[in-house]
């Protein structure tokens, strides 16, 4: 407890540091906003006048004081162009960019860890090559380009799937599934190849060492072993191959929900980086870094149950 109480503090600094980076970097910038709303042909008076109305025309540390107090008291302003709520925007993103990480790294867990461990139990034989193939194929691939080709063979070649959109759960559980399954498997692919040459090379591992043979020297199945033995430990080296896996996902969300038409966190984002909407954007990176540092710690926490030797450090 003590040691996850420490972790916890010790993030809370790094979350204020990289909003106020990403909020002065964003004053670094020579695009105006103001100059995007009303356009090329507009005179420098109507400039000025939406400058004012945005707050753009104060110092930076006075928007910065403003900004991160409005933040602390849970507003992250409004958008320059659709004048809506920024929080707003982003809880209408959020439920499909989760669902999206969810099913990436559902199918990632399955397709990887599984794959893994049966070509650690197969290791040497033609099964074990396969896998070894299949995971270097597919940490080469680009998940835009395994995107289109799921696209073209499921949805427009044997009409089984929805090619882009979204349904939300609350409209259909059915229409949810479908809608998320192509884009999680395009988003999860690369995930899983990470994961199943860990997992492989750990649980390889694990079966090498003196109390695993000493178990199956004693009569027990070999499966009783690998379930009871085994497992944890080689899981260990899994879980922290995941936590790096996490900014990929959400990396690799902003390109398939936009390549999927889903209006999600990504897409959100595609659009302010555009637009040059800079509470947009600045919600978005406080947004990921926060997901990340809540899904580093959670699985940090894993990490010490599976490892008790490290509960001390």
């Amino acid at each position: 407890m003590r040691t996850a109480i420490i972790r916890v503090l010790t993030m809370i600094p790094l979350i204020a540091l990289v909003a106020t980076g990403s909020f002065f970097l964003s004053q670094m910038s020579e695009i105006d906003p103001a100059e995007n709303i009303v356009g090329a042909n507009a005179s420098e008076d109507q400039i000025q006048a939406v400058r004012a109305a945005l707050g753009l025309d104060r110092s930076a540390v006075d928007q910065y004081l403003t900004w991160i107090s409005g933040i602390l008291h849970g507003d992250f302003g409004t958008s320059f162009y659709s004048g809506a709520s920024v929080g707003q925007l982003m809880s209408q993103a959020l439920p499909v960019t989760l669902s999206l990480t969810i099913g990436g790294l559902v199918v990632g867990i399955i397709l990887g860890v599984g794959s893994g461990v049966i070509a650690a139990l197969k290791a040497g034989s033609s099964i074990d090559r396969g896998v070894i193939l299949l995971a270097t194929a597919g940490q080469a691939a680009p998940s835009f380009w395994l995107g289109m080709l799921l696209i073209y063979l499921f949805a427009i070649k044997l009409d089984l799937l929805p090619a882009t959109g979204y349904v939300p759960l609350s409209a259909s559980v059915t229409g949810w599934i479908e809608s998320l399954i192509l884009p999680s498997i395009a988003l999860g692919l690369a995930v899983a190849a990470a994961l199943s040459r860990q997992a492989r090379s750990s649980t390889i591992g694990v079966l090498q060492k003196d109390y695993i043979r000493t178990a199956l020297s004693k009569g027990l199945s070999r499966r009783r072993v690998i379930v009871k033995h085994a497992s944890k430990n080689a899981a260990a080296p899994v879980v922290t191959s995941l936590s790096f896996q996490i900014a990929h996902l959400l990396g690799g969300a902003i390109v398939i929900e936009r390549l999927f038409a889903m209006p999600g966190i990504g897409t959100l984002t595609i659009d302010a980086v555009l637009r040059y909407d800079p509470n947009v954007i600045q919600a978005v990176v406080i947004f990921s870094v926060v997901i990340v540092v809540i899904v580093n710690l959670a699985l940090d926490l894993s990490y010490l149950w599976l490892n008790p030797k490290v509960r001390s450090v």
